[in-house]
């Protein structure tokens, strides 16, 4: 049995879709780099998913803004938030209504891939998102 120890402070995020755990770490800004104690568990057993990802990050607080792109490649996933060793709040990650500041439009044509002032901006549909400048609809994984 592995066996992960427990953080005082920081961040669990559980129910990522199988696989894609690296990417959630890397999206954070997780590296090599980064001081403090990270794990990641990945194709781990799961009644729910079948396989999923965990990522356990010490003191990293995950904000609505990264929670959203977390959405965006593995909808679904749990967050859960660690104070004092103890999950102090948990939620579910959905797909937002809209990105405003986040999330990249792969589109090598838009405006905002040369106007560095004007902010990305997507609204969802029922296929995906829609890019508010080129007017193309990307699947939610593709914009980061």
């Amino acid at each position: 049995m592995l066996k992960v120890d427990v953080i005082e402070k920081g961040t669990v995020v559980d129910h990522i879709k199988g696989g894609k755990g690296a990417r959630v770490l890397k999206i954070m800004g997780i590296g090599e780099d980064y001081p403090y104690r990270v794990a990641l568990l990945m194709q781990v057993p799961s009644k729910r998913k079948g396989k999923k990802d965990i990522v356990k990050i010490a003191e990293k607080i995950i904000t609505e803004d990264e929670a959203n792109i977390i959405a965006l490649i593995s909808p679904g996933a749990t967050i859960n938030i660690i104070e004092g060793g103890k999950v102090t709040k948990k939620y579910t990650v959905d797909l937002p209504e809209k990105l405003e500041g986040n999330g990249t439009c792969p589109n090598p044509n838009c405006i905002t891939k040369s106007e560095s002032e004007v902010r990305q901006a997507f609204s969802k549909e029922d296929s995906g998102y829609r890019c508010h400048y080129c007017e193309r609809l990307f699947r939610a994984e593709e914009l980061v």
